[in-house]
This record gives structure tokens, sequence and C-alpha cells, in this order.
């Protein structure tokens, strides 16, 4: 079993293709989204379009709950507009995150915790808020003590261990805060016993494309979204209701 996980695509199309270009030279056809698809970049639907083509699973992460009719900011309004009613309702339908045995050990999928697409969970979080986040959230359909977690939202590539149990985020594809470069996981596991691996993969893009792209646009916080790529740091939203960049 081998598998590619993405996250944090943020309607960044070339970041995108870039991806699935790799994906396709490495073989892999088992994609897993944790969401993140829209909201952000300039190409929402493009981006979409192109989950809904490739993607074996995908979760719902905080911006897609956002455009698709949780909050009102400028920065949902604007990608809101491009998006059918449909696509709208696909993204507010969307899981919100995946169990599986491999090799008999409970693996979970989300986008940023285990409680919540809006409740963020940092590599320097406590112990005790790590630990918890392996713990069954019945609530939200997550109903195993999890032996492992792949999560998101944060856009920082990590791996860490938590009393014996990986705690590991795939970074960003379209909007990478600890480096300029997209990041995606690919996980291989062990045909029996709970072994697995795990490999980072950093790619470059065409950059200066998605730039104009924003530039093109009319999209709100256009300056921020490409300081952002062009420096890997985060530009802090100034209206009302901003957030972090998961």
């Amino acid at each position: 079993m081998r598998l590619a996980v993405i996250a944090d695509l943020h309607a960044n199309l070339e970041a995108t293709l870039a991806v699935h270009e790799d994906l396709r030279r490495r073989h892999l056809s088992e994609i897993w989204v944790l969401g993140d698809v829209v909201g952000k970049g300039p190409r929402p639907r493009e981006v979409l379009e192109w989950v809904r083509q490739y993607a074996t699973r995908t979760v719902q992460g905080n911006w897609d709950a956002r455009v698709a009719g949780v909050t009102n900011r400028p920065q949902d309004l604007w990608p809101r507009t491009r998006l059918s009613a449909a696509e709208l309702t696909y993204l507010a339908e969307l899981p919100f995150g995946i169990e599986e045995q491999f090799g008999g050990a409970w693996w979970r999928f989300v986008h940023a915790s285990s409680k919540g697409v809006f409740h963020r969970l940092y590599p320097h979080s406590s112990l005790q808020e790590q630990l918890e986040a392996f713990a069954p959230q019945p609530h939200l359909g997550l109903r195993e003590y999890a032996d492992a977690l792949v999560y998101a939202d944060i856009h920082e590539a990590l791996m860490i261990d938590v009393e014996g149990r990986p705690l590991i985020n795939c970074g960003s594809v379209g909007n990478p805060l600890d480096s300029t470069l997209p990041s995606y996981l690919i996980l291989e596991f062990a045909e029996s016993g709970p072994g697995y691996s795990a490999q980072f993969v950093r790619l470059t893009y065409n950059r200066d494309a998605e730039i104009r792209a924003a530039e093109e646009s009319g999209m709100p916080f256009t300056r921020e979204y490409i300081a952002e790529l062009l420096t890997g740091a985060y530009q802090k939203r100034r209206a009302r209701g901003g957030e972090g960049p998961g």
C-alpha cells in the first residue's frame, strides 16, 4: 500500500499541477487530500475540479467550510462566487476525517486536529493536547483510539513521536510556510505488521505563472498571497475575522 497525502492546495493551480506530475512519475494513484482545497489562491474551481477527478478520498478543511458558507469574510466570498451551488455543496459535505487500519494499526487522517477543523494542533502544543489528538471523538465520526495521526493545516511538514505514536503533518501544496516549495507526504505500509515508511517530497513549480494568475484575478489580499508565495512567511490578514495560515 503506497499512499500520497496532500493538503492545503489553496486554489494554487500551478503547485497542484506540479504535484500531479510528480505523482504520475512515481506511479502514485492512491491520493488522499486533507482539506483546504480552496481559499487564498486565485483558481478555486480549477483546483477543486482536479481534486474531484484525481483524489481517492478527501476530508474537509477550515477554508473549505468557510467558503462553503460557514463565514462571510472577503476572502471567503470571492472564491464562493467562482464556484457553483453543486461545488459548494460538495465542500460543505466533505467528511471530517478518515480512520483506516494498516498492518493492524489504526491511522487517523484529519485536516487541523481531532477536535475540529478550526482547532489548531502545533508541534509546540502541550503533551496533553497532543495525546488527546489520538483519542476518539465519536461526535465527529472518529471512533477508534488512533495509533498514528496525519494532519495538515499549519503548512509545516513535520514528524514527531508522541509517546510512541507518530504525529505527522504532510505540509502544504499551495501555500507552504516552512519553505517556498510545495510539500506532500508518501506513506508506504508493510504487507504484514504495523511497519511503515514516510517520505516528504518538495517540488519546484511555475510560481511566476501563479503570481500572474493572482494579479489578474481580482481576488482580495493579492499582495499578501504573493508575499507568502515568495517568502514562505505568513502575512497576517487585516480584515476583521482574519486567522492563521490554515
